[in-house]
């Protein structure tokens, strides 16, 4: 990470957006990369290192996707994906290939910087050792000896359950497809098959959540997949 702060790079083709981006992140203690085309945001990722890359989808040389899959080759410097392009169909391409996240435009600012703080967050976990404890508020999972608390209580889960708890940690604070879920829990064969994950989301609500109803960390990204909420 850079003296002058996280340093991003804003990977955009339109000048007004650019100039908007640069301005809302220098004020917020942001250091600013650019590059106006998709081959340009590959080449600076590569030598500028930033902490964090923006990117738009819609670029006039190379797609915003194989952006993510070049990048993806060599690197884990979170990506978010920051798109006029709000079909689901797009979100997924997007984190299936690898992006952590996909805001749609027009966004709000403390919604662009909160997604950027948990992509921070989660790059800053994943360069050092992985956790053997996860704890979030009343929930704690001892991976080592596989036991999960609610609180002092421990929870039974099946295999299944507790393989679908640990993908979602391993990927906290970012969507997980139905795809990406379907493949780590069951395999590649069933990546199709949604209402498996509808049934064992709603079985670990009902053991892990308060309120099942109204889920504090296990969140449905609708039409895409699921997201451990921790912040």
């Amino acid at each position: 990470m850079s003296a002058a702060g996280p340093r991003v790079l804003v990977v955009e083709d339109e000048p007004q957006m650019m100039r908007f981006l640069r301005t809302t992140l220098v004020s917020q203690g942001f250091s600013v990369v650019e590059a106006d085309t998709g081959q340009g945001g590959v080449e600076e990722a590569a030598f500028r290192s930033p902490d964090v890359i923006l990117l738009d989808l819609m670029l006039p040389d190379i797609d915003g996707l194989e952006v993510i899959r070049r990048v993806r080759e060599w690197s884990r410097i979170p990506i978010v994906v920051i798109s006029a392009r709000g079909r689901e169909e797009d979100k997924i391409a997007a984190l299936d290939l690898g992006a952590d996240d996909y805001v749609t435009k027009p966004f709000g600012v403390g919604e662009l910087f909160a997604r950027i703080r948990v992509s921070l967050r989660h790059a800053a976990g994943a360069s050092s050792d992985e956790q053997a404890v996860f704890v979030l508020d009343d929930l704690k999972v001892d991976m080592v000896h596989r036991r999960v608390f609610v609180g002092e209580t421990e929870v039974h889960l099946t295999n299944r359950e507790y393989k679908m708890l640990v993908t979602l940690i391993r990927y906290a604070g970012k969507v997980v497809t139905h795809r990406q879920l379907l493949q780590e829990v069951w395999g590649p064969q069933y990546e199709t098959e949604i209402p498996y994950l509808r049934v064992y989301i709603g079985q670990l609500r009902r053991k892990l959540e308060a309120d099942p109803a109204r889920p504090r960390f296990l969140l449905t990204e609708s039409g895409v997949g699921y997201r451990l909420k921790v912040d």
